[in-house]
């Protein structure tokens, strides 16, 4: 059964630099041409437009390439100053 994923989610795949990590925009469910390549998908097997977190880059993958992540927070420091 293939993985499912909804617009929003947190994913992270594997490309040539490395591990990347963005954000579902859109379920694809039919044949769709990208930068002069079609990439096919149906109902039975979705491939997700997937904008990346670092370089807002927009990837399309099948649901088997991708991973559910938590996306991250930022955390403020628990340092606090020290008075002298």
């Amino acid at each position: 059964m293939p993985k499912i994923f909804m617009r929003g989610d947190h994913v992270e795949w594997n490309s040539e630099a490395g591990r990347v990590r963005g954000v579902i925009m859109k379920k694809v469910v039919s044949d769709i041409r990208i930068k002069g390549y079609v990439h096919h998908a149906s109902r039975d097997e979705p491939q997700y437009l997937i904008q990346s977190d670092k370089t807002d880059h927009v990837a399309i993958h099948k649901g088997k390439a991708l991973r559910h992540i938590q996306a991250q927070v930022k955390k403020k420091s628990k340092r606090r100053k020290m008075k002298r």
